[in-house]
This record gives structure tokens, C-alpha cells and sequence, in this order.
């Protein structure tokens, strides 16, 4: 008799709607069309000021639509691991990297924390192996620290292959720290500790080479059908997400439309009121709901699983007409490793490898050759295979390709949440996470992967288009905010204006009200702070103006051919073990003599100029009062100034809460520039 479970969906996704949202954004839509309508018929009032203010308005107003596309059809994913359980014989195996870059920045402790909480590992027998793997991992790193430290070169036994290294100038490290010999269903699977070659002056492609080491090897001795990867700071929250991933994957419509499964992250130990801006609270709540009611969330670089055959370039067209590639084509695209490409062909039929079918030991020497920086020469990884090259923020890439070949993704959101990672914890590490992710975004706009180009040549829904423009426009965005910053010092100075004059000045005035007020409510809705909210406000000005434009001009010289993009590794924290509302300078923003600080630092000085030299009347004196600088200029150079209240509080501190001397002598010497500028376009 047949389980009338299995005839069941794993999964179902439901729409609903944000009714009050909808006509929100609908208004403030309708009154941004009507500010640009304003600026055009204007036309005795053409001037300078006026065609800055209407492109950047412009812009605005084509960034507000590609938000509400994103947020207007919402949709949460309900999964149903019972079923799952009742209906499948036995799970599939999925393979889990965990990646990290940088000892000091990224240290191994946090890395080791990732099967943190014991006390949930009820079987003892596991709690005892994986006591034990822990210990000897601990001791192994230990042991290379030291001997590192001391005498490089007297390194022995195991741990020699660590010799005379660094992290720039080695060979493929492969060392075995767990292996599963009794090849059954108890006890922990294999562990395996992965780096690597890297050569000086050989590209290695920052994260996305390493994911790509980490899937040939994987696929050497293991060859699961499912790759879940995850930072090296993620706590596995929940221990049965693996089966609410399944139950998406594998069942019967997934398995034909579904390329990968998105874990949102929430944060731990995380700052009272958000200072910084970037726990994203609202972000995953609406805008990740948003993206699950269309073609999919896009991949987020960590809590994903992965079909490995979608990971080897396979499409929806292939799953149903069936593919069968050459010997040849084989070796073309995955390399020259005979074994590897085996395992391929495995793995793109569908077929795994039993537990008897693997010998480690000959698997890891075959192992050593797939992770040379060499072996890619000449094949298709991070081109077509595997996760995509060109941009440091491969994951959005790579997730883009998938979409762009018509698959869907999916949004997982079990309850309790499945994986908790660490915000950034200072002012310096969370501008350089922001500006990376501004850089990649723009490289990918800049690149064949280009979603206008999905959407017209590929798969690519066009609404999950306007979706990818709308992080995108994290790139775009900061060009048009600080040309209005400094519109707005422009006008002062030169005592001329850029809002209406007349009953239109209503327009941008009930926009910013509308904005203000509903955004309010949706954090006050989720039970977070009106401080929250203000801080959110103030960093969404801030972060973007600095870290966004130091992006923008990265990504403007490597299209120029003057420099080239680097990666730069957030700093993870371990989570504090007091409460920081003891700690009076928690979440006090610092800074460092990063340019990322300076656009900041200039826009404050350039508004402050501003008001001086309206109070002290050193402004031009037009003859017709009706067209001078009015008081809404005035006000909004001071709400301005009061966002970049921490930057002005850094003028006057010392040591790593005060802007560095160099940055604000730069930031003078620019102001004093933009002065000078204004001046001779009045007299000219």
C-alpha cells in the first residue's frame, strides 16, 4: 500500500500581499513622476543646478521602481520535514565547505565554533567524535602555530608539509583530519583540511577560485549530489536544515526548476540599535520575501545548498532533453584530470558514489593535482563551470548565471533560523564590506553577465532583472547622492537654488514625509527601535557616499586600465560575552586613514562652509530675491549635517574615534576646490 504522504508536497510557496505598501510606494511613485514633470515644465528656470537636480531625481525615481518590482509580490516558503522523512529511503549526501582566508582576520576559533552548541548532538557516540575531531584539529593548528613561530623550518611528521609557506607561496595542502573508515550511516563523516597552491603574480580569483578547489576536490572523494557552503563565522542554528533543503531539492518541481536553496543569515551578538547599519533586518524581511515571489533570491556567498550538476553548467534544457558530452568536451571543460571528469559524468547522470567506492588516500593524491593553480588553464571553470570569475562578489554573479539559464532559486526560512553569523563590529570593516559589495555589483553591469543581456539573449525573467538592477544600484546609487549633497552647498554658495519655489515645493516635501514616516512604521512593526530606524536612515546616506563612491571610482579606473579591483576580507569578531550596553563605546564609530572616509569627511566640510558663509552674507546678491537660496536649501544642508553627526563628532575626537589629520587636511584642500569652482562659475 502506498504511504499517502508521498503523495504530499515537500514544500509550498504562498503569496500574500502588503496592501498598505503597495499603495505607499504607489504614492510616492506618482510624486516622483511628478517632481520630474515639474522640472520640465519649468522651463524659464534651466540652469545648472536644475539639470544636476533632474538627473539625479531621474535616477532616483528608476531606483524606486526597481525597489517596489522587488517587494510588491512577496511569498514564504513552508517546508515539511516529516514528509520528507516518510517519503524518501535515504537522504541524499551533501557536502560542506566552510571557507576562511586570513588567520588573524578570520580566526580559527570561529571557524572550529561552527557545530557549536554539543549539548544538541544527542547520539553519544557522535558527541564523542566529534569531541575528538575537534581536539585534534585544535591540536594540529596549535602545533603548525607554533612551530610556525618558532623554528619554520624543523617542521616534522604531519605537519612538514606546512613548512617554509606562506600565505601568498605554497603548495596544494591536503591533509586528512577525519576519515569515516566504518563506511557506514553512524558516527561523523570525513574532514578534510584544504589550501590551495598559490604563487605570487598567479591569479587565484579570490573566493570563487577557492569554491571551485574545494568542488573538484569534493568531487574526487565524495561526489555528493548537494554542496552546502557556508563562511567561516556561520553557527548552524538549526540542526535539521538539511532536510528542510531537501524537501525543496528534491521534490518532484524542485528538482526540474530549483538550482539552489538560499538560507537567510541573522545575526548574533549583535550591537544595540544597529549603529552601523548593517544588520539588514528589514532588507531580508521584505526584500528577500519580495525576490522569493519571483524567479528567486539571489545567492548570497553563504548558508546556500547547491545541485552540483547546476554547478557544472547543467540547464533546465538538459535536465528534460538529456545531455551527453564527449571524452574530449570533457576534458575541455573540466581539465585533464581523468578522475574528476569521471566523477563529473556521475554526478550530471545523476549517480553517486558508495561509501565502498571511495578510497581517501588514493582520492586525495588525485586531489593534490586538481587544486594546482595550473589546472585551470585553458578549461571552462569560472567561465561556464563552477562559480563564476570577473567580480568580487562572485556569489551574486555565479546565482545570476543560474537565473540567466532559466533556473529558479528558493528562499528557506525554517523556524527556528537556520544559520547565525557575526555583523561586522566597527565603522572601518563594515564601509570595506560595503565597498567590495558596491565594486562587484558594478563589475557585474559592466560584464557579458550583464541582466539587461539576460533578460533580451537569456532566461532571465523581467522582473528578476529589475531586481538585479536594484542591487546594482548599490553601485550607481552614491554618483547621484553625493552630486545632490553637493548641489545643495552649490546653491548656498552661490546663492541660487534648485527646489521650487512655488506651490511645488510641496512635492519633495510630501515624498520625504510619506518616506520617513512608513519606514518608521515597518521598523517599529518588527519590534526594533525608533534609534534603530534613525541609525538605518543615517547609514543609508552615509555608507553610500563613501564607501559606495570609493567602489564606483574602483570599478571607473579598472575600466580605464589604471588599477584593479582587490578583495578585501571582512574582519570577523568574536561575539562579546557581555552585554555591550556596559561598554559605553560600543558601537561608537571609528576610523583609520582609508580614503573610504574621505568623500564623508569633504560633503560634511562642504555643508558646514555652506552655512557659515550664508550666516556670515558672503553670498552673491541676486536682484531678484524670488531666485536666491531659499530656507529648504538651508534645511536640507543641515539634515546633512545632522547624518553625518558622527563624522562631525570625528572632527573633534582623538586617537581611533577622531578622522585622521591627513584626511581632513584632503577633505579642506577639496572643499576649499568646490569653493573656488563656485565662485568662478558665478563670475563667469
Amino acid at each position: 500500500m502506498a504511504n499517502p504522504n508521498s503523495m504530499l508536497p515537500l514544500y509550498e510557496k504562498n503569496g500574500y500581499k502588503h496592501n498598505y505598501k503597495r499603495v505607499l510606494d504607489s504614492i510616492i511613485l506618482i510624486l516622483l513622476l511628478l517632481l520630474l514633470g515639474y522640472r520640465f515644465i519649468s522651463v524659464n528656470n534651466y540652469s545648472l543646478p536644475w539639470f544636476v537636480a533632474l538627473m539625479c531625481e531621474s535616477w532616483f525615481t528608476l531606483g524606486w521602481i526597481f525597489t517596489m518590482s522587488t517587494q510588491w509580490t512577496p511569498a514564504l516558503v513552508k517546508t515539511y520535514p516529516q514528509r520528507l522523512l516518510q517519503s524518501v529511503e535515504e537522504l541524499p549526501a551533501v557536502d560542506l565547505f566552510v571557507t576562511t582566508a586570513d588567520e588573524e582576520l578570520e580566526p580559527a576559533i570561529i571557524t572550529l565554533q561552527t557545530s557549536q552548541h554539543i549539548g544538541s548532538l544527542s547520539v553519544k557516540k557522535f558527541r564523542q567524535e566529534w569531541l575528538q575531531m575537534k581536539n585534534m584539529y585544535e591540536n594540529l593548528s596549535h602545533e603548525i602555530d607554533v612551530n610556525t613561530k618558532s623554528i619554520p623550518t624543523l617542521l616534522e611528521g604531519e605537519i612538514a608539509v606546512f613548512s617554509n609557506t606562506n600565505r601568498t607561496n605554497h603548495p596544494a595542502i591536503i591533509k586528512v583530519i577525519w576519515e569515516n573508515k566504518e563506511m557506514g550511516e553512524d558516527g561523523l563523516p570525513h574532514l578534510i583540511y584544504l589550501s590551495r597552491e598559490k604563487r605570487p603574480k598567479q591569479p587565484h580569483h579570490f573566493k570563487a577560485g577557492a569554491m571551485n578547489v574545494l568542488t573538484r576536490v569534493s568531487g574526487l572523494i565524495t561526489n555528493a549530489p548537494f554542496m552546502l557552503n557556508v563562511d567561516c563565522d556561520m553557527f548552524v542554528n538549526n540542526p535539521k536544515i538539511v532536510q528542510h533543503a531537501m524537501c525543496i531539492l528534491l521534490e518532484s518541481k524542485g528538482e526540474k526548476e530549483v538550482a539552489f536553496v538560499q538560507c537567510p543569515q541573522q545575526f548574533y551578538a549583535t550591537l544595540k540599535d544597529d549603529p552601523f547599519g548593517n544588520q539588514m533586518a528589514i532588507l531580508y524581511k521584505y526584500i528577500g520575501a519580495g525576490l522569493a515571489g519571483l524567479q528567486g533570491i539571489f545567492y548570497g556567498g553563504t548558508n546556500c545548498f547547491h545541485r552540483r550538476k547546476v554547478i557544472y553548467s547543467l540547464s533546465p534544457d538538459d535536465l528534460e532533453n538529456g545531455t551527453h558530452i564527449s571524452e574530449e568536451d570533457l576534458k575541455q571543460k573540466f581539465g585533464a584530470s581523468k578522475e574528476l571528469t569521471k566523477s563529473v559524468v556521475h554526478a550530471l547522470e545523476g549517480r553517486t558514489y558508495l561509501p565502498s567506492d571511495i578510497n581517501v588516500k588514493i582520492a586525495v593524491e588525485e586531489a593534490s593535482q586538481v587544486a594546482c593553480y595550473g589546472y585551470e588553464y585553458g578549461t571552462a571553470w569560472g567561465k561556464q563551470v563552477g562559480w563564476m570569475y570577473g567580480s568580487i562578489t562572485e556569489d551574486v554573479l555565479t546565482g545570476l548565471t543560474m537565473h540567466e539559464k532559466g533556473w529558479r532559486s528558493e528562499l528557506c526560512t525554517p523556524d527556528p533560523v537556520a544559520f547565525t553569523g557575526c555583523a561586522p563590529s566597527d565603522h572601518p570593516t563594515s564601509m570595506s564590506q560595503q565597498k567590495r559589495w558596491a565594486t562587484g555589483m558594478l563589475e557585474i553591469f559592466f560584464s557579458k553577465h550583464c541582466p539587461i543581456f539576460g533578460t533580451i539573449f537569456a532566461k532571465l525573467s523581467f522582473r528578476e532583472f529589475l531586481a538585479y538592477m536594484w542591487i546594482i544600484n548599490w553601485g550607481f546609487n552614491p554618483v547621484a547622492l553625493v552630486c545632490y549633497s553637493c548641489l545643495i552647498a552649490y546653491c548656498i554658495i552661490t546663492n541660487s537654488y534648485f527646489l521650487p519655489k512655488d506651490q511645488g515645493i510641496y512635492i519633495p516635501i510630501t515624498i520625504v514625509v510619506i518616506y520617513n514616516v512608513y519606514t518608521l512604521y515597518e521598523y517599529l512593526a518588527s519590534d526594533m527601535s525608533t534609534r534603530a530606524w534613525w541609525n538605518n536612515q543615517r547609514m543609508s546616506i552615509i555608507t553610500p557616499m563613501n564607501a559606495g563612491l570609493c567602489g564606483f571610482i574602483t570599478v571607473l579606473l579598472k575600466l580605464l586600465g589604471i588599477s584593479n579591483t582587490v578583495f578585501d576580507i571582512t574582519k570577523k569578531a568574536l561575539p562579546p560575552f557581555s552585554d555591550d550596553t556596559r561598554d559605553k563605546n560600543a558601537g561608537r564609530h571609528t576610523f583609520d586613514e582609508s580614503l573610504i572616509f574621505l568623500p564623508g569627511t569633504t560633503v560634511l566640510l562642504l555643508q558646514l562652509t555652506a552655512i557659515l558663509i550664508k550666516l556670515l552674507g558672503l553670498q552673491k546678491q541676486v536682484m531678484r530675491g524670488n531666485y536666491e537660496c531659499g530656507m529648504v536649501e538651508m534645511l536640507c544642508s543641515v539634515y546633512l549635517i545632522i547624518c553625518y553627526w558622527p563624522f562631525l563628532r570625528g572632527l573633534f575626537e582623538t586617537g581611533k574615534y577622531g578622522i585622521p589629520l591627513t584626511t581632513i587636511c584632503k577633505g579642506g584642500t577639496l572643499t576649499c576646490l568646490f569653493v573656488f569652482l563656485c565662485r568662478r562659475t558665478v563670475s563667469g
